[in-house]
């Protein structure tokens, strides 16, 4: 996900140039990852550290108020390229509480001793309850047991210094086994299938069952909780309630006594549909939104929903009518139109190959706010036989 989509006249345009921070999806628990590649930053005398430290909080602060998750490809830092002691040091004071409380997880991949000697040197600064959240891996595999390893894009130097490792393994161990055929879906699969499967298998009903439960009980007992969609849920759990729903078992959110985790069930459910709610031929027509006169934007809106397949059409009225109503208590929730829109807009839309850049965002994210703000206005000319609202 080169971000070079960013205009020249960009103040990060410079650094962003390079790639080093991108991001990369979500992890196991529907949070937002962040990667940065060692081996894209160049010379020292060819990139400006101070702007790349500034870069760095200019994307993060996109996300420090969600839980979040950086990526730290170690590979590729030398001599050449790599930053003082001075200002790592100052890197690392410059990132305050609100950098550090919602960074659920830092993974390290290919650490080197170098590392090691900067955890000592560091080890007085950082607190203990930071240092659990470091993970260290040896190996790029070792990533799928925690993030979604297919929206990763990771560079091609980092993918091949991963191959010599495990080629300079003593003994070298087995090939990894050939992943079998993907199975066909349970009769009573919910996650990582069509919306026309779900219907077929649903006696026709257009509103998929988890969606439906979901958008249920947290109409009922989440428009006024703090942060709604904002935080995670812990990665046993979501197994747990996939795992039920998709042996077609009854879900009782009760159970669980934690409002976040519906939310992050409808999160990570539209996030696993095979192809995006807004639908992949959509996306170039939403990039284009920020090109558009402000005037005329929600026209532009309304004719890319009017374009949307019946079911995408159906299905995507029916959860913008509930966001409409959360960011229509923000003054409990906290979540308005804006904040809603940077929760689910790469849930919604995304592009066919990789993941979205950093550059995409913006659009991505104006398109989803008008639709969760004018709601009323837009989807107010087309209706379906057999459409149900919250």
């Amino acid at each position: 996900i080169e971000d070079t989509e960013l205009s020249i006249n960009h103040p990060y345009y410079d650094v962003a140039r390079h790639g080093i921070v991108q991001l990369a999806g979500d992890d196991n628990s529907g949070r937002r990852v962040v990667t940065f590649s060692c081996c894209r930053m160049p010379p020292s005398h060819q990139l400006n550290h101070s702007r790349l430290l500034e870069y760095l909080r200019y994307t993060l602060d996109q996300y420090v108020e969600n839980d979040y998750t950086l990526v730290y490809f170690h590979y590729g830092l030398n001599s050449r390229n790599k930053p003082s002691l001075n200002w790592l040091q100052s890197a690392y004071k410059e990132f305050d509480r609100k950098y550090k409380k919602n960074l659920k997880a830092l993974y390290v991949v290919h650490p080197t001793n170098f590392i090691k000697i900067l955890w000592n040197i560091f080890k007085p600064l950082i607190s203990h309850k930071f240092g659990k959240k470091i993970t260290y891996l040896n190996y790029l595999s070792d990533l799928r047991e925690h993030l979604k390893y297919d929206q990763l894009n990771i560079p091609e130097d980092v993918i091949r210094h991963d191959q010599n490792l495990r080629d300079k393994q003593k003994g070298r161990p087995p090939p990894l086994a050939k992943l079998p055929p993907p199975r066909p879906p349970l009769p009573t699969q919910q996650f990582g299938v069509s919306l026309q499967y779900l219907k077929d298998k649903n006696k026709g009903q257009l509103i998929p069952p988890v969606m439906k439960q979901t958008v249920s009980y947290l109409k009922s007992k989440g428009l006024r909780v703090e942060g709604l969609f904002r935080r995670s849920a812990s990665i046993q759990t979501m197994k747990e309630v996939h795992k039920l729903y998709n042996q077609g078992k009854p879900v009782n959110f009760d159970d669980y006594g934690d409002v976040h985790i519906p939310a992050v069930v409808l999160k990570t459910f539209l996030r696993e549909l095979p192809q995006p709610l807004l639908t992949f031929e959509s996306y170039d027509q939403i990039l284009g939104i920020t090109g558009v006169e402000s005037s005329l934007r929600v026209t532009s809106c309304k004719q890319v929903i009017q374009g949307l397949p019946e079911h995408n059409y159906v299905v995507l009225k029916y959860l913008i009518c509930f966001l409409h109503m959360v960011s229509q208590e923000s003054i409990y929730n906290k979540m308005t139109g804006s904040n809603l829109a940077c929760v689910f807009g790469l849930n919604l839309i995304w592009p066919p190959k990789g993941a979205s850049s950093l550059s995409a965002l913006n659009p991505l994210n104006l398109f989803t706010e008008l639709l969760i703000d004018f709601y009323p206005n837009i989807f107010s000319s087309r209706t379906v036989p057999g459409e149900i609202l919250p």
